[in-house]
């Protein structure tokens, strides 16, 4: 079974990719797994020397380990660790699943330069490279918020069927999600990508994500 999706995206050429129920068909597989590993592994050469840099700043700014990791929902439904610079008080969560926001007390006066520049997420090249993330894709979660997501849509599996990204359309497009209504309008863009996949719109959508850092509008 499958299903094809015919999107125009504005200053996207169309592409009419066909996503098949079990994922991207093997040619755009293969090409954006080389690209990921490529990229990646750029990335953390180019990178290594900060990577002390903030591991060093991000120890001494508050108590806690340097790096913060969770399990987030990947492709074809299965856990992985993500990582990241820790960004967060020791038990932000203590009261369970909490979405990050806008001046969140939750988050450290490093943690919220880190997260406006998206130096936070810097240490996720090293999940691309080993394989459990792409650059591109739809943002992962947690399987607390995506079975909450899908409580409203069953749309929200279809992301499913390829890697999560380190960014994504729906990233660039509209940002961080707040809450699970946000979450369903980030949505739309990501089903967007799907139906568009392809190394140029890949390519675009990093240099998207470039301008956004560039401006500081990470969260």
């Amino acid at each position: 079974m499958y299903q094809k999706l015919e999107i125009k995206l504005v200053n996207i050429p169309p592409v009419n990719y066909i996503l098949a129920e079990s994922g991207l068909n093997l040619p755009i597989s293969l090409r954006k797994r080389l690209f990921d590993l490529i990229f990646s592994l750029m990335s953390i050469l180019i990178l290594l020397p900060f990577y002390l840099i903030i591991s060093i700043i991000t120890y001494i700014s508050s108590k806690g380990p340097v790096l913060y990791k969770q399990e987030r929902i990947g492709i074809n439904d299965k856990p992985f660790k993500i990582y990241k610079f820790r960004s967060m008080y020791l038990g932000a969560e203590k009261n369970g699943p909490e979405l990050s926001k806008n001046n969140d007390p939750r988050v450290t006066p490093w943690g919220s330069f880190m997260r406006k520049y998206r130096i936070d997420e810097f240490p996720q090249f090293f999940n691309v490279f080993f394989g459990s993330m792409s650059i591109v894709g739809p943002r992962p979660e947690r399987e607390y918020w995506k079975y909450e997501i899908e409580k409203e849509t069953l749309q929200y599996n279809k992301l499913s069927k390829v890697k999560p990204g380190i960014t994504s359309l729906g990233q660039v497009k509209f940002g961080y999600a707040e809450n699970v209504d946000e979450m369903q309008k980030r949505l739309r863009f990501d089903l967007l990508y799907l139906g568009n996949i392809s190394l140029l719109l890949d390519i675009k959508i990093i240099l998207m994500t470039v301008m956004v850092i560039l401006q500081g509008e990470g969260k």
